[in-house]
């Protein structure tokens, strides 16, 4: 084996692990928070020796913004599925985004909520650097259902009245507030509602 094939084996070993430590960590975020999530626990369920942490991490701070980074690939790669599936209308397709998520929680009988909306909560004013990078992600997010919106308004499924940024911002905003309300109520009523009023939303002439 010559170095150069050495040296890039140790890279995507390293690469390997540190994406394992940021699943099994981002996993344990979601179901306790971050600041209740301990670095040994997260080693631990990474299988990971102890003290290994800072070889793959600055500090936790880092650790927790690969974190957001992960699961804003995951909501984004999870909405463009939906957002651009041809074989529907516009207005079909963001109800069906809403829709295949109100099923996700069901399955986990509506418990733990949003990874991204948990972590805005508990960190967007204690660390400018979470907030900031949850920020990107909600425009990533917004920006996907917004260009959905456009794309309704040229065909006509969607009111052109609508002002499409606004709106995009209006779904996810609800969304989110719905999330929370059924971590509330642990059933599906507060998520059934905002899908309803999204979608007198896109159709009110």
């Amino acid at each position: 084996m010559g170095q150069r094939e050495s040296g890039l084996r140790k890279k995507m070993s390293k690469s390997e692990t540190k994406l394992r430590i940021v699943k099994k960590g981002a996993q344990l975020v979601h179901a306790k928070g971050f600041n209740n999530t301990g670095i040994q626990e997260i080693l631990d369920a990474a299988g990971i020796p102890k003290g290994s942490f800072y070889f793959y991490f600055k500090n936790k701070e880092d650790f927790g913004l690969h974190i957001i980074e992960h699961y804003g690939e995951i909501l984004v790669a999870n909405a463009l599925v939906h957002l651009c599936d041809s074989t529907l209308t516009p207005l079909e397709r963001i109800d069906r985004l809403l829709e295949t998520n109100q099923q996700r929680f069901e399955k986990l009988n509506f418990k733990y909520g949003c990874p991204i909306g948990n972590m805005m909560q508990e960190m967007a004013d204690l660390n400018d650097s979470f907030r900031e990078r949850i920020t990107q992600v909600y425009s990533k997010l917004s920006a996907c259902i917004e260009v959905c919106i456009r794309e309704g308004q040229e065909t006509g499924h969607i009111p052109a009245k609508l002002d499409a940024e606004e709106t995009a911002h209006f779904i996810m905003n609800s969304w989110e507030g719905a999330i929370m309300h059924m971590k509330l109520t642990k059933d599906e009523r507060p998520l059934t509602a905002c899908r309803k009023h999204v979608k007198d939303k896109l159709t009110s002439e």
